[in-house]
């Protein structure tokens, strides 16, 4: 959990404070049935029936009170940033070694005031605060569980509104007017002046569109790579020998996954940003990685009028990969402009 995480979880004060009186009612409650009910109503308590509600009452306080410290202790472990097993250990025996502490502070604290207790009474108060130490942790353990699971599904539904969106954007900036106008026209120049050219043009622009308008929330690094090679091919055209794009991709990750259009946003963020004419022509390079990522770099020519992006982008990118898979995007500036996208090898 992030520190942002911990201010607001769950498992805060206010859920402790509901916790704690709604088990100290349930046992003040069993207490008094116990008394009034029970067949040796005189055990464990020489009382009459007169104190048996201000026994009660008694009760009420001192179990409000131990719960709500339990509570806020248990908490406090399970907002830690520990493995789970050293955070269910810690809590479970922390909890049980706190109650043990507070039992004879707490509960006979209060009934003194009351009427003196037995001395075989403080083991009968350390055992049922031993026993509300369990049903604070095993309750603590059910809620995170429970707050945990509806985060990830909250997180999810967010993530398929979010992906709705980014490939409405991937569509969008694939198929604006723009870039059809642009790609319509090198067309046109192409058709009767190198017929074969435009032919090759034609099927990679088709290719373009047909990988941009499929329904696909994961794709191999094998077809992002064709689909990147086909955008190429079309800023290519208009750029000629000006840019450059270098590949060094290892095979065995052709197969591995990755999200679709990655790859392409970062080349044309790269051409966007980046000047690139006969004086300072662009190279990207596209490599993998040993450690199972692969990596888009170009050294930086900034434009003095540089192209604004439309809010999604990079930022967009790196946060789809923290979602869905619960990895980090590496983005490094440092005179060469590198991002490193990790690949998924099972889904």
């Amino acid at each position: 959990m992030t520190e942002n995480n911990q201010r607001y979880s769950p498992l805060n004060h206010r859920l402790a404070v509901i916790l704690s009186l709604s088990f100290g009612l349930l046992l003040a409650f069993f207490m008094y049935a116990g008394f009034i009910f029970g067949e040796h109503r005189q055990k464990p308590f020489d009382t009459d029936e007169a104190n048996v509600f201000v026994l009660a009452v008694a009760r009420f306080i001192t179990g409000v009170l131990s719960f709500y410290v339990l509570y806020e202790f248990c908490f406090w472990i399970f907002r830690k940033k520990w493995k789970n097993s050293r955070k269910y250990f810690a809590a479970f025996f922390g909890t049980i070694a706190l109650a043990t502490l507070i039992s004879p502070v707490v509960s006979t604290a209060v009934l003194y005031f009351f009427q003196p207790l037995p001395e075989h009474l403080h083991h009968f108060f350390i055992r049922i605060n031993i026993a509300a130490s369990v049903i604070v942790f095993f309750s603590t353990l059910f809620l995170s569980i429970y707050f945990r699971n509806h985060q990830v599904l909250l997180e999810n539904q967010r993530l398929v509104a979010e992906n709705i969106r980014n490939r409405h954007e991937a569509l969008k900036n694939q198929l604006n007017p723009h870039f059809l106008f642009n790609s319509l026209n090198t067309l046109d120049g192409l058709i009767g002046f190198d017929d074969e050219k435009a032919h090759n043009y034609l099927q990679n622009l088709s290719s373009i569109f047909r990988y941009t308008i499929q329904n696909k929330e994961i794709t191999t690094l094998n077809d992002e790579l064709n689909f990147v090679e086909s955008y190429s091919y079309l800023v290519k055209i208009r750029y000629g020998d000006n840019l450059n794009i270098q590949y060094a991709v290892d095979e065995k990750y052709l197969q591995w996954h990755i999200m679709p259009v990655s790859l392409q946003l970062l080349l044309e963020n790269a051409i966007k940003h980046n000047v690139i004419n006969d004086k300072r022509p662009l190279t990207i390079y596209v490599a993998t990685a040993e450690n199972a990522a692969i990596k888009v770099s170009n050294s930086i020519q900034p434009k003095l009028n540089a192209e604004t992006g439309e809010g999604i982008g990079l930022a967009n990118l790196v946060e789809r990969y923290r979602l869905l898979f619960g990895a980090e995007v590496i983005i490094t500036k440092n005179g060469v402009f590198e991002v490193e996208i990790p690949l998924i090898k099972q889904l």
